[in-house]
């Protein structure tokens, strides 16, 4: 399908260990970038900015407070702009709207590591 993501299976792994333990697994940037990685783990995956990228929900204080209240696991970068896409390592972060502001907030506070080629922040280790 076009403008889905493929999910190795490194990041299979990753979302899948201890994914009980939280609301969602993980959050990305769009609606089709979280379903891609939804499908592949059958875990929860937090699309942020609806279907585009761009719509502000959640805001980036519902977003904190999620975060704060350990509901979500990772953040899972992505860099193709509006509606997400491919993430990768060195790439640019997030998408562009209701997201940019989440994107830059994760990797301003959380360590990046890349699984199979995706950059990913664990949210429940902050830097510092």
């Amino acid at each position: 399908m076009p403008g889905t993501t493929s999910v190795s299976d490194a990041m299979i792994a990753l979302l899948v260990k201890d994914a009980g333990s939280y609301t969602w697994a993980a959050a990305t940037t769009g609606a089709e970038n979280a379903a891609s990685y939804q499908l592949a783990t059958e875990k929860s995956v937090m699309p942020i900015g609806g279907f585009s990228g761009s719509d502000p929900s959640p805001t980036l204080a519902q977003f904190q407070s999620y975060v704060a209240s350990g509901k979500i696991h990772y953040f899972i970068a992505s860099t193709s702009g509006p509606g997400g896409g491919r993430g990768g390592a060195g790439q640019r972060v997030g998408g562009e709207g209701g997201s940019s502001s989440i994107s830059t907030w994760v990797s301003e506070n959380f360590t990046a590591q890349t699984v199979g080629g995706v950059t990913v922040y664990d949210l429940t280790a902050p830097v510092g």
